[in-house]
């Protein structure tokens, strides 16, 4: 995809002249994160931020949002002659958006050592993945008796006013309608055409993340949801009323992981930041806080945690992979109506 395209679909409209440049020495020991804010921010902080990066004297400077913003930034500082980022937490697709408007670094693995035992698969060139799991379904099973084994049961009227939905995460929202209205991910107008059903018959509450869905579920305002099999675990860890459900129309692969920036500030502490993201031992015990997936072999997730997480062979071979490139060109259009449309009719 050019570049003029994706600049041209609107995503990238901050000015050089909006952005304050970072006064940053290449060799500093401050390293500059756009993260995820919430839980998955805190996480990140307890299991790798902490222990393996800030008590070795590195300084962790947080930018916390939500993904487009952080588009739109990294678009925007590959025009400065020195950006204000090291690292972005993104998910794969955007990862492969920011990638085909040239404004990512490819990475050199031979300068994160504990990339050494990664599924060959999942390896990117310019994206270091880091944590995975399958959009599935979550539910109360003290208020749902029926078993719950499809998106297309979100569309049920008897569970009106009791289903929710996160703005956060409107691109996996309007994926599910997609594969339920024809079985594909990128049907664009008919995932429109089944969200709008969805909320006539429904009626689905919006959460801005995952905490406040969280919230709703632990006090019977929503009974069901889709999300991700590792939230679902998550929640149930935390004691809320929840199990999980695999879909039998297929759950949709997501991989997130982290960038650096075309532009990056300091190049070693980014590689040192990356790095630390896959160190096996730290990855076990966020593995078991968190129920995602790592991508390396080196890290054994043996017992209840790894039974939880692990995936049968018809789910795996099941699952569904969303097209990255329709996605680069269409993303902000999926934004607009989702913001415009869904949430603003």
């Amino acid at each position: 995809m050019k570049r003029r395209d994706f600049v041209g679909a609107g995503l990238a409209v901050a000015g050089a002249g909006m952005l304050g440049v970072r006064s940053a020495h290449a060799q500093s020991k401050q390293i500059v994160v756009m993260n995820w804010g919430g839980d998955w921010n805190s996480r990140t902080v307890k299991h790798i931020e902490a222990p393996l990066l800030e008590s070795k004297g590195w300084t962790i400077v947080r930018e916390l949002g939500e993904q487009p913003p952080r588009l739109t930034k990294v678009i925007a500082e590959k025009r400065l002659p020195r950006g204000t980022v090291d690292i972005v937490h993104l998910g794969e697709s955007e990862a492969y958006t920011l990638h085909v408007n040239e404004a990512l670094e490819t990475l050199d693995y031979s300068k994160i050592p504990n990339a050494a035992t990664m599924v060959p698969s999942m390896k990117r060139p310019y994206f270091v993945p880091w944590l995975y799991s399958a959009w599935e379904l979550v539910y109360n099973p003290e208020k749902i008796k029926d078993p719950i084994t499809a998106y297309a049961d979100m569309w049920n009227p008897k569970y009106a006013g009791k289903i929710g939905v996160m703005d956060s995460n409107y691109g996996n929202a309007m994926q599910t309608a997609s594969i339920v209205a024809s079985g594909k991910m990128d049907d664009f107008e008919g995932a429109k055409k089944m969200l709008l059903e969805w909320k006539k018959a429904v009626q689905p509450k919006v959460y801005p993340s995952h905490q406040q869905a969280q919230a709703a579920m632990k006090s019977d305002e929503i009974w069901l949801m889709a999300n991700y099999r590792a939230r679902g675990l998550q929640w149930a860890k935390d004691g809320t009323k929840c199990a999980t459900a695999y879909p039998k129309e297929g759950g949709i692969y997501q991989v997130f992981g982290a960038v650096m920036p075309r532009r990056v500030i300091n190049k070693e502490g980014a590689y040192a930041y990356l790095n630390a993201l896959l160190d096996p031992t730290a990855m076990v015990g966020l593995c078991a806080d968190n129920f995602y997936t790592p991508p390396i072999t080196a890290v054994n997730l043996s017992g209840e945690v790894g039974r939880k997480i692990a995936y049968s062979d018809a789910q795996k071979a099941s699952l569904k992979y969303g097209n990255q490139e329709y996605w680069a060109k269409n993303i902000t259009s999926w934004l607009d109506w989702w913001k415009k449309s869904f949430l603003g009719s």
